[in-house]
């Protein structure tokens, strides 16, 4: 049954908004009387009339409508309890359809619903729509060939819910020194373009030597100033230059490489990827996903090419009816901790558990050394800004003081 979006008035003359499923625009019009809302507009799906439309064409802004992890996990979460209420599974997607906010999830989960109630499976369903990472899909697709649909949703939003508690710690980490960055520059913007260009005046009219540090601060801050506009567009074309090396496979690779070569931050590029990985592995295996397609999967998840490569051995490795734990360690990029780990898991049949203890561990790393990272840069970033300032009221200053001296 379609959802149909809608604008309005109601009785009153109070303008109302909101969507309605029904089977037809014909139904979702009727419907909309009988609840005493009179409809504008009405559209299939999560679109919104525009002022284009009245023009003639219709401006498509669905990219905007971002679904989030944390939509996903809720909804998940909510599916879950639905179906383990007994509700059936056509019914808990259309009730979900109706309760979720965000426009876009609330049209996919119409047209899922749809395709289920067409006898399409769910996980088939899901597949369709584009949204849905691999992950997801193929512990749905486990779920209801084992009859464990609720279970896997469980673990499904258990596992988002932590992807986005991780993610918010270290934003939230992160907020207090990017905002003493952005005050650094503002301060020193400041000083190049209004107070280091009167001073400069000064200096050049008393017809005196400058020193060379000074005469460089002054051709720096007139550079910057006359051409920021040339600065900011080679940092643009830089970057799109970056960005399309890093989309090919060899550039990707060289990237990833050099991430993790880096002396502070390789080691949380590092611990991020293991994090995923066997939260990622743990959590298919855990859903009856076989371990060669989990590996798959938990080797997208983990994004980082080089860690990759030594999955993709895992993998071989299983293959050919050895283990998981070897071609990890000769890697060279897996710490003990994880290898051991891993391999005590295999022996005992116990790998699941033993990948989630691993993935909590490095979760906790993560946030124990961003916040020690932060610590340490809140105090640099001071002593950066105050250098800065120093460096240019001394190239002021210091001519100011030798052209009053030899006045004297």
């Amino acid at each position: 049954m379609p959802v149909y979006a809608y604008k309005g008035m109601n009785t009153t003359g109070k303008s109302v908004s909101g969507f309605v499923d029904a089977d037809s625009a014909r139904a979702a019009r009727a419907k909309l009387r009988q609840d005493g809302v009179f409809p504008t507009w009405l559209g299939e799906g999560s679109d919104q009339p525009t002022s284009g439309q009245a023009a003639g064409f219709r401006l498509d802004l669905s990219f905007l409508r971002r679904i989030s992890a944390m939509d996903l996990a809720i909804m998940t979460r909510q599916l879950a309890t639905l179906i383990g209420a007994g509700v059936q599974l056509v019914e808990a997607i259309g009730a979900l359809s109706r309760q979720v906010e965000n426009p876009r999830l609330k049209s996919v989960l119409g047209e899922v619903r749809d395709r289920v109630n067409e006898g399409s499976s769910f996980a088939d369903a899901l597949q369709h729509e584009g949204i849905f990472s691999d992950l997801y899909i193929g512990l749905v697709r486990a779920g209801e060939a084992g009859g464990a649909l609720e279970v896997v949703l469980e673990r499904l939003a258990a596992y988002l819910e932590s992807q986005v508690r991780l993610r918010n710690k270290v934003i939230s980490i992160l907020v207090y020194p990017l905002v003493m960055l952005v005050f650094a520059l503002v301060v020193v913007a400041a000083l190049v373009t209004v107070v280091l260009p009167q001073i400069t005046e000064l200096l050049v009219s008393l017809n005196q030597p400058l020193p060379i540090y000074t005469r460089a601060i002054i051709g720096l801050a007139n550079f910057a100033r006359d051409y920021w506009w040339a600065t900011l567009l080679a940092a643009v074309l830089i970057g799109v230059a970056l960005r399309a090396v890093i989309q090919t496979e060899r550039g990707r690779l060289l990237s990833d490489r050099f991430l993790l070569w880096l002396p502070v931050v390789g080691k949380v590029v590092r611990q991020t990827s293991i994090s995923r990985f066997t939260r990622t592995l743990s959590t298919l295996l855990a859903g009856g996903i076989p371990i060669v397609r989990a590996l798959d999967i938990s080797r997208e998840v983990a994004n980082n090419v080089v860690l990759g490569h030594a999955i993709d051995a895992a993998r071989v490795s299983i293959q050919e009816g050895a283990s998981v734990a070897k071609p990890l360690a000769q890697s060279g990029h897996f710490p003990p901790l994880v290898t051991h780990m891993i391999e005590v898991g295999e022996r005992s049949g116990e790998l699941e558990s033993m990948l989630a203890k691993v993935a909590e561990t490095y979760d906790e790393q993560v946030e124990t050394t961003v916040t020690r990272l932060t610590s340490l840069l809140e105090p640099f970033l001071i002593l950066l800004m105050v250098g800065i300032v120093l460096v240019i009221v001394s190239a002021t200053l210091v001519p100011l003081l030798q052209i009053t001296s030899s006045l004297q």
